[in-house]
């Protein structure tokens, strides 16, 4: 197991990317807290884990909140007295340009996915620390890494992720903290269903396929597996990485 007796903190734990990480991190052998601000989502993988054979424990956590973020770190120590990876991976979208984006879309974005992950690594760091170290590994987008059409919020939210894994990696390496991240490309999960019809999921789905030089599309696991091996031991030497899992579609232009 490559997670043996490791504890995580998986946030965002209650549907796709975090729930594909959250089981493939308990299969590995890790305790894993499930952390989510949807009670309903985070119980059922929950119990998916325990039905699995897996520990895990489920906490409401509001990313964006100082002392959820805190009771969050305090419930882990509580539980299991260390803490050894943290997955920033909760997040959410807004579609919308620059003069499309209302103020109220561009704050929450920005709450969310940028500051989430500041204020969930700022908790999470001491008790890394007075470990020995730990990894961080924040789920980011290759919309970070591009200027993605029609996503103004996201697209800056999480190019300040990925900017922020590389400093926090200089700031915490010589305390044993590695930070590194992940770039999804365009993965199928119940936050893009969302902005698309019954009727248009199976041509659009087709389309993103056919973009992509692998002419498949990405799955939750493929971005829990690249997880897995970040917060690893074999990734001892790895820090201040921006890791791509897209299929291709960065190296195709």
């Amino acid at each position: 197991m490559r997670l043996k007796d490791k504890v995580a903190i998986i946030t965002g734990a209650g549907s796709g990317i975090g729930r594909a990480i959250a089981l493939l991190f308990a299969a590995q052998g890790a305790r894993v807290l499930v952390a989510d601000v949807v009670d309903t989502g985070g119980l059922e993988t929950l119990d998916a884990i325990k039905t699995a054979g897996g520990e895990a424990h489920f906490l409401q956590v509001d990313v964006t909140d100082v002392e959820s973020t805190q009771r969050m770190v305090t419930a882990v120590l509580e539980l299991w007295s260390r803490l050894d990876v943290l997955v920033n991976n909760a997040g959410i979208v807004r579609l919308g340009s620059v003069t499309e984006t209302s103020l109220q879309d561009w704050d929450r974005v920005i709450d969310v996915d940028l500051k989430g992950v500041f204020l969930c690594s700022r908790a999470s760091i001491p008790a890394m620390t007075r470990g020995g170290g730990g990894a961080i590994v924040n789920i980011a987008s290759v919309g970070g890494l591009v200027g993605p059409a029609g996503l103004a919020a996201y697209g800056s939210a999480k190019g300040g992720v990925i900017n922020l894994t590389r400093q926090m990696a200089v700031d915490y390496g010589p305390q044993g903290v590695r930070v590194n991240a992940i770039c999804p490309g365009t993965i199928p999960t119940p936050m893009h269903y969302a902005f698309y019809t019954p009727e248009e999921q199976e041509a659009t789905l087709a389309e993103w396929a056919r973009t992509k030089p692998l002419r498949r599309n990405g799955t939750p696991d493929d971005i829990a597996y690249a997880a897995v091996y970040l917060a690893s031991d074999e990734a001892g030497f790895v820090t201040g990485n921006i890791l791509v899992v897209d299929g291709g579609v960065m190296a195709s232009g």
